[in-house]
This record gives C-alpha cells, structure tokens and sequence, in this order.
C-alpha cells in the first residue's frame, strides 16, 4: 500500500519527543507538510531541525504554543491556518493515590489531555468540511478502556477522548472527514521509562526493568513489550490517508492486545 500524503498539511500536538515526534516523522516522509508542536521555542525548533534531518526535503513547520489555554490555541491556528490531518496527541501522565487527587489536578488533566483537543478540533474541523477532505486523531490509551488504579485521572481523561472522537464524527457525517481515536498501548519512551522506573527496582537495567513491568504491572499484554512509538505512528499514518476514507468514529487499537476484550 503506497500511502501518499503529498499536498496535505499536519499538526501534530505535543511533537517534540516520544510518539508525537514519532507520528510527525511518520507524515512527513508520507509526503505531508508537518507542523512541530512545543511550548517552548528551543525545544520546539530543535524538534523542528531534528525532524528535517531524519526526513530530507521535509516540510516541517515549528508551532510553539501551550495548547492547553485559549491562547495557544489561537497562536497555532495563526501559524498553521488551514490544516488537513489534525493529530490530537498532547497528553501528561502521573502516578497518583486516587484519593490525594485534588481538584486543581482534576481539572489541570481535563485541560491538558481533553480540551485542547477540542478546542483545536473545533478550529480545524469546519475548514475540512468545507474542503470535502480531513482526518482527525485523538491519541487516547488502553488506559480509557482499562482505568489504572495509579492513575485514575488520567483514565479519565483518556475515557473522555473516546465519546469526544465519535460525537465530532458525527458532526462530520457525510463530509468525507474522518475523525478517530487510537488506543495506543503500553509504548517505549522516554515518560514512560521514567514510570517504569516509578514502579520498579531502580536499580534494575532496563531491558530488564522493562521485563518486569510488563511481567507484574501489564500482564495481559499479548506482545509481552512495550511497544515503539513508530509502532503507533504506522497506524496513525495510514488513518491519516485517503485508504482510510471509510473508517471514522472508531476507536482503533495498536495496544499490542493489551485490553482483553474484542471491542474497545
């Protein structure tokens, strides 16, 4: 399947590392032009400089914003006005005792990992409709179907994103818009090795600290590792084509068969 995303314009939030830099990598040599989302403007450059380094002759656009205020949301849109392929990646994560959540953190996950998806969805989703042609993202988690009990905000937020996804495609309905969310599963990075870490014996190499995470924290997981963030790029690259124009308010998983169930 040769997917090509030439003439299309991206965004990808929270870009700068991990699987958001992955996804944009994963765009870019399908042809795509890319905006490298980041709040601050060193970071996001040199995410920026990165990315045109791995993929010659990318296109690559650095949108610095803090896309969890009104603001950074503003500043995106005037940076990359018009996009086709919106990718809702920008999430935080922590571990924490349910009962010692307060309510500023609460509303600090909704911030972060729900409504700046939104805000920028509501942005880009008309212009799409108009143009005949988008593709919207919502990078949720196994931990939407499967709330961990370390972390129950974050479930929740990642929960949210799931009904978020379905009601903007039906707002779409019959536009040729897609719009989806993608369950990723326990993935290798640089965050989620310093959780590892949170969960077991420091002192443990990682390649075997990764063995024992998934052995007593993610046992059910089919793949028996975590999984690579061009791993979940692959997924979302191939959501992101005109091959996937028959595929919209799902909930699609690349969970390495994490969640025990048929359906999310």
């Amino acid at each position: 399947m040769l997917i090509d995303l030439m003439d299309r314009t991206a965004l990808v939030t929270g870009s700068t590392q991990g699987i958001g830099a992955a996804i944009a990598a994963g765009l870019a040599r399908a042809g795509a032009r890319v905006g490298v989302n980041g709040r601050g403007r060193e970071s996001t450059a040199a995410a920026a400089a990165r990315l045109s380094g791995e993929v010659p002759g990318a296109q690559i656009v650095p949108v610095v914003a803090d896309l969890a205020t009104e603001e950074g949301a503003a500043a995106a849109v005037e940076a990359l006005p018009d996009v086709d392929i919106l990718v809702n990646n920008l999430g935080i994560f922590e571990t924490r005792p349910a009962l010692e959540i307060d309510d500023a953190e609460w509303r600090r996950y909704f911030e972060v990992n729900v409504l700046a998806g939104v805000r920028l969805t509501r942005a880009y989703l008309p212009g799409m409709m108009e143009r005949s042609f988008g593709r919207v993202q919502f990078i949720a988690s196994d931990s939407a179907v499967a709330i961990p009990a370390e972390m129950i905000h974050y479930g929740m937020s990642k929960t949210a994103l799931l009904a978020i996804s379905r009601g903007f495609a039906k707002a779409a309905a019959g536009t040729g818009v897609t719009v989806n969310s993608v369950i990723a599963g326990p993935t290798h990075t640089g965050g989620v090795q310093d959780f590892v870490y949170q969960l077991v014996d420091r002192d443990l190499p990682w390649d075997e600290a990764q063995r024992a995470f998934m052995r007593e924290h993610r046992p059910q997981s089919l793949l028996q590792r975590l999984i690579e963030p061009e791993e979940i790029a692959n997924l979302v690259v191939y959501l992101s084509s005109e091959q996937a124009s028959a595929t919209t308010g799902g909930a699609l998983r690349v969970d390495g068969g994490y969640v025990d169930a048929i359906l999310p």
